[in-house]
């Protein structure tokens, strides 16, 4: 392994929730008088904090969203988390393949702790992630595609940047890897390659994964 860390993004690399996500993100939003499709929503928001979503609504309508939308979008996100959420295909594999080689592991993700362990309990990855290797834009207040968070999410766990890689799905993160001074494969089941441009590498598959890692 040529690597020390790996930190993989939690949305769409690790558990299958982009779709489930960004479809009622986009209900949501039209609902308050803010048309938005779903592939509106993938475009502008996936891979982003929360913070994002409200500050793009009032820079395009000057308009704030309600105070507790977060409230009540996550509510609907974790209702249908339970129902419908699935871990992405091959990804206990890999995280298989890593604890058996003991090659260190964690999840830095724009999402809320609260969102991270529901998804995980959904999915049944929780028993790969303690809260030792659970880190989340809420730790450092910036999300991606600032930097902040995978370096907080590195130096927490020892290891310098350059020592790391990223596992990412979405421009913003390929952006924030960068700038932290880390290699990113990113992967391309829901996003154009064309749109991971930067990237030190990319796949299809998470079965490509650990050929890449090495």
């Amino acid at each position: 392994m040529r690597y020390d860390l790996v930190l993989f993004d939690n949305d769409g690399v690790l558990v299958d929730s982009e779709p489930i996500s960004n479809r009622l993100l986009a209900a949501y939003l039209s609902e308050l008088g803010h048309p938005t499709s779903y592939e509106d929503s993938i475009r502008d928001y996936m891979g982003s904090a929360m913070h994002r979503v409200h500050d793009l609504v009032l820079e395009r309508t000057g308009q704030r969203l309600p105070e507790d939308f977060d409230d009540v979008f996550h509510a609907r996100v974790f209702a249908a988390f339970q129902r419908e959420l699935r871990p992405v295909t091959g990804v206990e594999a890999v995280l298989e393949r890593l604890a058996a080689d003991g090659v260190p592991y964690c999840v830095a993700s724009s999402g809320s702790h609260e969102r991270i362990r529901v998804g995980h309990r959904a999915t049944g990855l929780t028993r790969w992630f303690d809260d030792e290797r659970i880190f989340s834009s809420q730790d450092v207040g910036k999300g991606k595609p600032a930097p902040d968070l995978f370096l907080h999410a590195a130096a927490r766990m020892g290891v310098a940047p350059e020592r790391c890689v990223v596992v990412e799905d979405s421009p913003l993160g390929v952006q924030a890897a960068l700038a932290a001074g880390m290699d990113v494969y990113g992967f391309t089941a829901m996003t154009p390659p064309a749109k991971l441009a930067g990237a030190t590498g990319l796949f299809t598959a998470m079965t490509e994964l650990p050929d890449l890692l090495k």
